[in-house]
């Protein structure tokens, strides 16, 4: 940020960037945390803690057994898309016991990224319905795991019963330009939706 009185005559202060919500779902394990700390041009906020015995009971790590640790409040990242738009990460915990800080979390997001694994496609279905039944704008992203199936665009939008108008692409969550394609996804679609929405409100008297 730039601080400072501009001298008379001189070339105008640059206009300060829009800043964005934007929330990443999804279920236990699927990479949301790799996803924000892949993309982000700070060092991410990570609240994780490691799996114990005792929440082996809750945390059901069939197809993810390598993972030891898990995200207990939110992720948070930043990245700028240019120089007029940068975007605020906030992952969300992917385990039922967690759900009552989605609300908090989803206040004033602009739409939402809901990471998927063709292995586990249903542990997508409670993120799709929290931002559908909240009208709130997201993009599928299926993260390409090592040894997973890939399947075309139209078969996972089938497996989920989407919205034709959803966006559905493929995703490396390891990788930056990946993570980025899928935010920009994200924007794009919000946008179009709100003037959608806009086009089909009631003109105001």
């Amino acid at each position: 940020m730039v601080f400072g009185r501009s001298k008379r005559g001189g070339r105008k202060a640059p206009a300060e960037p829009v800043t964005l919500k934007v929330l990443v779902a999804g279920g236990f394990g699927v990479g949301k945390t790799t996803l924000v700390g892949a993309v982000s041009e700070i060092k991410p906020l990570r609240t994780e803690e490691t799996l114990t015995e005792a929440g082996r009971r809750f945390d059901d790590t069939q197809g993810v057994e390598a993972k030891t640790t898990t995200t207990v409040a939110m992720d948070f990242g930043r990245i700028t898309i240019h120089d007029e738009l940068v975007l605020y990460l906030f992952g969300t915990p992917g385990q039922d016991r967690f759900w009552f800080l989605w609300d908090e979390l989803a206040s004033g997001a602009l739409g939402a990224v809901v990471l998927a694994d063709t292995r586990r496609l249903e542990d997508s279905f409670a993120a799709i319905d929290y931002f559908e039944r909240r009208s709130i704008p997201f993009t599928v992203a299926v993260n390409c795991f090592d040894g997973a199936e890939r399947y075309p665009a139209d078969t996972v939008r089938e497996a989920l019963d989407l919205d034709g108008e959803v966006p559905v692409m493929q995703c490396d969550a390891r990788q930056r330009e990946s993570a980025r394609d899928v935010l920009i996804s994200v924007v794009e679609h919000a946008m179009h939706t709100a003037a959608q929405r806009a086009a089909h409100s009631p003109a105001e008297a």
